[in-house]
């Protein structure tokens, strides 16, 4: 796939006639469970943008919500010793803090420390927000981004919720006419009032398809909180794992088939879907658990063992989903091949992983999209973009 020419960004020039370099705010960290993998993806995004094109400033959120100045130094957000890192050990002060602008007429950054007079930072033209899981995918960022009327790479407010609640996810889907998977959804109210009758819900559910299942944690990403139960030995401690992510959880059956994803990148003429990657069995996992994915790099096969016909489907699927939740920037969408030969749409990424090894990256290297020009692409659909209803 060739690289075609992107519009003018949307960047004042200063006095001198010159046309600055847009100012690419890369955000990263944040409050959730997935605050390490997301220090890894702005490191690699970090490695890659293109410096002669943008400036950049790299902005990372504690996992207690402070958001700090960091070293630009991407070397140091990868994983070392089956470690993640974290904002704190990239922060280049740990009393200073960045505000962003909430004003749509000033874009300015200020950065502070107690007992010193706020710094103007500059202006920021776009937002790159690396961030994954609650407080940053699901819409919350968005929304203070809209609110100041900064453009962003990525889903707006609403498809970022939707991307990041499993149940309203495949409510939407179903709408859509989109194939899921069978599921139950249990709310904190249910569980907290009546545990009996949540567990009787979910016998029967059992019931009707089968062990083994799974228990999911309803926001929340990179399989953090998920267990696979195979009778009701395990269903409470798997429930309580789930809820220590999230107090909504859901119950899955399990689909017998191969997994499957595909990337959708926004292009100039709409979107389009990448040639799709396989996950293979794992071996050493009950599933393609977090371990898998990130520490022992479970390696992925792209483009995916099937059929012309098979890959025009999930690739038609993928984009459909993009479109169901009305989605912007990127998305990997993850499916079930069943054995019967059916797709099956598992979930949607509105911020999927973008370490060295993450499999959305690969799929478009794999479609002719390098990653350096996947990240331009992002980047400067952004900025076409305007903020606010669109």
């Amino acid at each position: 796939m060739s690289s075609e020419t992107t519009s003018q960004s949307p960047v004042p020039a200063p006095s001198g006639g010159n046309v600055r370099k847009p100012r690419v705010a890369v955000v990263f960290g944040g409050r959730s469970s997935e605050h390490g993998i997301s220090v890894v993806t702005a490191g690699a995004v970090l490695n890659a943008i293109d410096r002669t094109k943008y400036d950049v400033l790299p902005i990372g959120i504690t996992s207690d919500g402070r958001w700090m100045l960091t070293a630009d130094e991407p070397e140091r957000m990868a994983i070392a010793d089956r470690k993640v890192p974290t904002v704190e050990q990239v922060a280049e002060n740990s009393e200073g803090g960045v505000i962003l602008p909430v004003d749509p007429a000033n874009r300015e950054v200020v950065y502070t420390e107690p007992g010193t007079v706020p710094k103007a930072l500059g202006e920021v033209d776009v937002v790159f927000p690396m961030l994954h899981g609650p407080y940053g995918e699901d819409g919350t960022l968005q929304g203070l981004l809209e609110l100041s009327g900064t453009p962003y790479v990525g889903s707006g407010v609403l498809a970022s919720a939707v991307g990041q609640d499993k149940e309203y996810m495949k409510r939407v889907f179903t709408s859509f006419g989109l194939p899921v998977g069978p599921y139950l959804v249990i709310r904190p109210r249910e569980w907290e009032a009546d545990r009996a009758d949540a567990r009787q819900k979910i016998a029967e559910f059992a019931g009707e398809h089968g062990w083994p299942l799974f228990i999911k944690p309803a926001r929340a990403g990179s399989s953090f909180g998920i267990t696979k139960v195979d009778s009701f030995d395990g269903l409470d401690e798997a429930i309580e794992e789930a809820r220590r992510h999230d107090p909504k959880f859901l119950v899955e059956a399990l689909l017998r088939g191969r997994e499957i994803e595909c990337g959708v990148l926004e292009f100039e003429d709409g979107p389009r879907a990448s040639l799709p990657a396989e996950i293979p069995p794992v071996t050493d996992h009950e599933f393609y658990d977090f371990e898998a994915k990130y520490i022992d790099s479970a390696s992925g096969i792209v483009p995916a063992p099937l059929t012309p016909e098979q890959t025009a489907e999930v690739q038609r699927l993928a984009v459909a989903a993009f479109d169901a939740a009305s989605c912007e920037g990127l998305v990997r969408a993850d499916f079930f091949l069943t054995e019967d030969g059916e797709f099956v749409i598992n979930e949607i990424n509105t911020m999927p992983g973008f370490t060295p090894i993450s499999m959305y990256p690969r799929m478009w290297q794999e479609s002719g999209v390098s990653y350096p020009e996947l990240v331009d692409r992002l980047v400067q659909a952004a900025l076409r973009r305007s903020t606010g209803l669109r």
